[in-house]
This record gives C-alpha cells, structure tokens and sequence, in this order.
C-alpha cells in the first residue's frame, strides 16, 4: 500500500494542476485588448472571490484599487489598504504573458498573480485576477468603471461570470489616494 502512496500523491496533484488551468484557460479576454486605454482612475462596482473567509466583512483590513497605468508593456496596480490605523499605498506590476489580454507578476513572499483583462469598452472594466502560492489558489473578479453608478449592462454581464465560477460576493471599498486623518501614509 505504501507503494501506492506516491503514484497516487503524483496523480491528485496532476490532476489538481491541470483544473486550475483548465479554470484559467476558460477566463475569456476582451479582444484586441489595448492597455494604455485603461490608464486612470478606477471605481470598484463589484468585487467577488473564489474563498469565502476573504470577503469577511469583520475584517478590519480594507483594500481598494485606486488606478491602473502602464509602464512600457508591463501594468501598474495602484492599490491602498487601511486597517488597524495604518494606510498605506501599493503598487503592484504585472508583465505581458505574450497572450492577448493576460498579465503576470509575482507578490511580496512569492505568491504569483494572473490577469485577464476580461472585458472592456475603457469606461467599464471586467477584471480577473489568480493569486497562487503554495498551498492555495484564489480567483477573483471586480467589476470596475470610471464613475458611480456603473452601467446596469456591465453589472448584468459581470453576475453572470460570478455565477458561471461559483464566487462568493465581497464588499467594496473604494479608497481615495489620500488617508484618513490620524493615519500615515506609506508606499512600497
């Protein structure tokens, strides 16, 4: 039996490997995708996640995408997070995967990060963003536009996805470039 143990560990592992790319593949992209049109500030209309236990609306930490530029072929994220009387601002950069659309890029303590660019007319943005680490992978989807409310079409479209890939819905925060008064601001 014990034999058995490491062909089998090998076999779940494949087979664990090849669904979550099959879950990446059938992320669609918007077609002829141009990133300098997404340049800007961005509003959070909808946000949702393949786990549960990170959309806790009693977690005290807050996160929000404050714009997307681009530097070259590579995507900036500007984001910025509150909690526990800290505010600080992040950027995070994503490189071309040579794909129309999708983007990648690796996180403070290796984590990897995918993007599709899902779908777009530039003044609303249906984004798709895989963390991978060691242990977990984590989907998520945001639904964004340049101004509140967003259309009522994108909204349509978006639910839709959250349906089709079983996501949990989470609250949105949209944090301004600036901090609250009484908390510091630092960049990384």
């Amino acid at each position: 039996m014990a034999t058995l143990r490491g062909p089998l560990l090998l076999l779940t592992l494949g087979l664990c490997l090849a669904s979550a790319q099959k879950a990446l593949e059938e992320v669609p992209v918007e077609p002829g995708f141009q990133a300098q049109k997404v340049e800007g500030r961005w509003l959070t209309i909808q946000l949702a996640a393949s786990r549960a236990h990170l959309v806790s609306p009693t977690d005290p930490l807050r996160l929000g995408l404050h714009s997307i530029w681009t530097r070259d072929e590579d995507v900036e994220f500007v984001l910025f997070w509150t909690g526990d009387g800290v505010c600080k601002g992040v950027n995070i950069t994503v490189h071309p995967t040579g794909l129309q659309g999708q983007f990648q890029g690796s996180l403070e303590g290796g984590s990897s990060m995918h993007v599709h660019f899902v779908s777009t007319d530039y003044s609303n943005l249906i984004l798709y963003i895989r963390l991978e680490d060691d242990e977990e992978t984590t989907s998520l989807w945001a639904l964004l536009a340049r101004r509140v409310p967003g259309d009522p079409a994108w909204l349509r479209k978006y639910l839709e996805y959250v349906a089709k890939f079983q996501l949990q819905q989470a609250l949105v925060f949209n944090l301004d470039a600036r901090c609250p008064p009484g908390q510091s601001l630092g960049h990384s």
